[in-house]
């Protein structure tokens, strides 16, 4: 099925990049729910970084809710791979808030639980430390959220008054590899 054959294609991705010592920083989103169900209840592998190790890819568990220990994490993952030393693989930790699409009413978990995560927003706690410091005002911060508010909505408008791209543009920039894979 769909499952086994992204399986088979992250098996042969990593261990094609540990073999060739490729210079990639993979991550995994773990924001502790795969669709409707936990992960607890869908996988034996809780801590999905320990599947690199399986490769002897080094890896690790990053808390996503902090971009403080992103940044850290990310900045150790890439010295490692620009050091010519191979892959690395980085879980980062988060939480959802909302369903998994628009018809996911979320029922399998409280609103509580919801709730305890919003409490530790990293978008939120990120403004209480600028603040905090006063490495920021709360009159720059409102700033800067209009300034992106109104990027994203020129972006929105240019690409709804855009035309429609020639299908042609499908096969531009894509690369394909003629004996993939090796045979």
């Amino acid at each position: 099925g769909d499952g086994a054959m992204r399986q088979g294609i992250l098996h042969e991705t990593f261990n094609m990049a540990m073999n060739w010592k490729l210079p990639v920083v993979f991550c995994i989103e773990n924001n502790d729910y795969a669709m409707g169900t936990s992960v607890e209840r869908t996988s034996n592998v809780r801590e999905l970084y320990k599947v690199g190790l399986s490769y002897d890819m080094p890896a690790a568990p990053v808390n996503a809710m902090s971009p403080e220990e992103v940044h850290l994490a990310f900045a150790e993952a890439a010295a490692h791979a620009r050091a010519g030393n191979g892959p690395f693989l980085l879980e980062l930790k988060t939480y959802r808030y909302r369903g998994h699409s628009m018809s996911d009413p979320a029922t399998y978990r409280t609103k509580e639980e919801v709730e305890q995560y919003k409490q530790r927003d990293p978008l939120e706690a990120v403004r209480r430390t600028l603040l905090a410091n006063k490495w920021a005002t709360e009159e720059q911060l409102e700033k800067m959220d209009q300034e992106t508010k109104a990027e994203v909505e020129e972006a929105v408008k240019f690409a709804e008054e855009s035309p429609q791209p020639a299908a042609e543009e499908l096969y531009l920039d894509v690369y394909k590899q003629h004996d993939y894979p090796f045979i």
